[in-house]
């Protein structure tokens, strides 16, 4: 079986995270990936938001915790917060982003980096909080926010689901 292959099908979503912060190096190799996924017309129509700093990662998390309407850390304890973000005007933005989610998610895995996409991202860039956040960062046309790609060293693994039947419908 292809590398590739192995790992599409081997990446789980991971919801338990040690506290140790991973390399710049590591999450700099996993953002490039997330910036080469295909996009309507060759647009690339997302950004990435690459967090690091605990007192804004915490700020988002208490954010989306309450959009939530719970109090327990919706980013399970992981250290670094990508979120992805699309520009609204090119129709092709929500998929886009979302496939820039995947790379992000595929690429950790290849890495040996747990990862799990946390929606609310889009509710949480609509407050008064998250525009701030862009503004802060001199992003100012229309973004969406499609998902959070936490990343993080394992604290345990991910289960497996078995495949559903009628996944796939041949048309021969």
């Amino acid at each position: 079986m292809s590398d590739v292959i192995k790992n599409i099908k081997e990446r789980r979503s991971i919801r338990k995270y040690k506290e140790d912060m991973i390399p710049k190096e590591i999450i700099e190799k996993i953002v490039e990936a997330g910036t080469y996924a295909p996009s309507g017309m060759g647009k690339q129509s997302s950004i990435i938001l690459a967090i690091t700093n605990k007192e804004v990662r915490d700020k988002l998390s208490r954010l989306n915790a309450k959009i939530m309407g719970v109090d327990s850390d919706p980013f399970y304890g992981a250290p670094v917060i990508l979120v992805v973000l699309a520009k609204k005007d090119i129709p092709t933005y929500i998929y886009d982003g979302s496939l820039v989610m995947e790379n992000l998610m595929l690429a950790a895995n290849s890495l040996g980096i747990g990862s799990c996409w946390i929606h609310r991202a889009k509710e949480e860039f609509e407050t008064g909080e998250g525009k701030e956040i862009l503004k802060s960062l001199g992003i100012e046309d229309e973004y969406e926010g499609i998902g959070h790609c936490i990343l993080g060293y394992k604290a345990e693994e991910g289960t497996q689901k078995p495949r559903k039947d009628n996944y796939v419908y041949y048309i021969e």
